[in-house]
């Protein structure tokens, strides 16, 4: 096993990525070390890049919040670990506060998130704290037609929009509306689906509008030939059409735009549920009483508690919810040139950094 392991890190806002040879072993107590197998690139990394948006941990730091990878070294009190493939929770909490304790352990106030309160996984290996990792079964994995690497959406593209779809209580009879169909989008509307919604998603994308009709949409709407005020009356009809309530509409704003943060709150009808999703530095106005009026909710959705990490995973292994169409595997070397093609809404597919073997 090799005693040193490489990163790239962010030194400062705009610049490109370094690479620099760290040091991760040894673990300390309750630590594992997990060699990454693959690394997705957020949203939120290219806000940190590129946006303004602060790091908790002061720079340089490596970004990557989105992690699978197998366990090479344990601490004490984690070597149950040892061996294992993992997915890394984007979020994990310390599970022993007040807070984990009474079941809200996405605020726990001492949470660490990696590539942001601590060095992510842009890197070849990463120290994490053992509670909370999500075990990966490598039979399941080869017969669901994935790699480890693949997986590593699951740490946030998937788990954040799954904790949405549970926490809106979305159902059978349920009508979801899904804003953005990127990276985390694509997954919202496909578990809203597997949780016995009828989906419409609204992008202005038409590739990846066609995309997700075939893995879940049963209505698919292109934003640039509908405008807000056009939108909600198609979707009445078509809810009407299926038989679907014209209340209680739940709202997954996924784009993290000011636009779609604007269409969605033009979709709130009486006892709507307004998921947010999506994250944005832009600022929108809005009447606030809208939600008095229509009796509705809005929530806002952090991350995932590691506990749900597993029946998230499962959709997947199960063939509930689609990875392959939506993903693709670049090299981790080539970390400065995949943030610019993302920046530049260049790239069809959520990006995997892949370290060299």
């Amino acid at each position: 096993m090799a005693e040193s392991g490489t990163q790239w890190i962010m030194t400062a806002p705009a610049a490109p990525f370094v690479r620099r040879d760290f040091a991760p072993f040894p673990p300390s107590a309750g630590e594992v070390v997990v060699a990454v197998a693959g690394c997705g690139v957020c949203h939120t990394d290219l806000g940190y890049l590129y946006d303004g948006v602060r790091t908790n941990h002061p720079l340089p730091l490596t970004l990557g919040h989105e992690i699978s990878g197998r366990v090479v070294a344990a601490g004490p009190g984690a070597e149950r670990w040892l061996g294992q493939s993992v997915i890394v929770p984007a979020v994990l909490p310390c599970g022993v506060c007040d807070l984990c304790r009474r079941g809200l352990a996405t605020i726990c106030r001492a949470q660490k998130m990696p590539g942001n309160d601590i060095d992510g996984g842009f890197a070849s290996h990463i120290r994490v704290p053992g509670r909370g990792l999500c075990p990966v079964d490598p039979a399941r994995l080869e017969a669901a037609g994935l790699t480890l690497a693949d997986v590593s959406v699951v740490a946030d593209a998937v788990t954040t929009p799954y904790q949405a779809v549970h926490r809106a209580g979305v159902g059978p009879g349920s009508l979801a509306i899904v804003i953005g169909i990127g990276g985390v989008g694509g997954y919202a509307a496909q578990i809203a689906h597997a949780f016995g919604a009828t989906v419409v998603a609204i992008d202005i994308d038409a590739d990846k509008l066609a995309e997700i009709g075939r893995h879940g949409a049963a209505l698919t709407l292109d934003a640039r030939t509908l405008d807000a005020r056009a939108l909600k009356p198609a979707i009445a009809e078509f809810a009407t059409a299926r038989g679907l309530r014209q209340t209680e509409w739940t709202i997954f704003e996924c784009s993290g735009t000011a636009a779609g943060q604007r269409t969605a709150w033009t979709l709130l009808v009486p006892g709507a549920t307004l998921a947010v999703v999506g994250f944005t530095m832009e600022r929108i106005e809005l009447r606030l009483s809208n939600l008095m009026a229509f009796d509705a909710r809005a929530l806002g959705n952090w991350g995932c508690p590691p506990e749900l990490y597993p029946a998230a995973l499962d959709l997947v292994l199960d063939g509930k919810v689609q990875l392959k169409p939506f993903i693709e595997q670049h090299p981790l070397d080539d970390i400065n040139a995949v943030f610019a093609a993302a920046r530049a809404h260049t790239l069809k597919r959520r990006a995997i950094l892949v370290p060299a073997a």
